[in-house]
């Protein structure tokens, strides 16, 4: 009888959970935010959607930040991470670099924090005049 009631509690539970944890946005930026159990957003109450990073021109030895906003938007706490996928060209990656100033706080649900996303493009870099990158925000609680 226990192994039948386990059953049906994790059954019943499973799809809630599954949400959770699938929760993907996806958003232009000169290729895609994937915002993995947060929201991210163009200003500091979280109304609008940040829906592209106008980088602009940037020129070998120089860097470009953005500021964004990130909300928990799931029910439990969370710690976040950047990481970047699919560069075009894919050596592009090698003279260009994406960091944050997120410094490990935990997001409650509901809280947003303030975020700078710095874009650098590193001097020695050659054989790239126009490029594509998908940042991935991911909230793991």
């Amino acid at each position: 009888m226990v192994p039948v009631l386990l059953l049906l509690l994790v059954g019943a539970a499973l799809p809630m959970l599954l949400g959770v944890l699938n929760s993907i946005t996806s958003i232009p930026s000169g290729g895609t935010i994937k915002a993995i159990n947060v929201g991210v957003y163009n200003d500091t109450g979280c109304t609008t959607p940040l829906t592209s990073i106008p980088w602009g021109v940037l020129e070998p030895g120089t860097s470009q930040n953005k500021t964004i906003y990130v909300k928990n938007t799931g029910n439990y706490t969370l710690t976040l991470s950047l990481n970047t996928t699919n560069w075009s060209p894919a050596n592009a990656k090698n003279y260009m670099g994406l960091t944050w100033n997120y410094a490990g706080q935990v997001l409650s649900a509901g809280q947003s924090i303030q975020l700078k996303l710095l874009l650098m493009v590193y001097a020695n870099i050659t054989g790239v005049t126009s490029f594509t990158f998908d940042i991935v925000i991911k909230g793991t609680g």
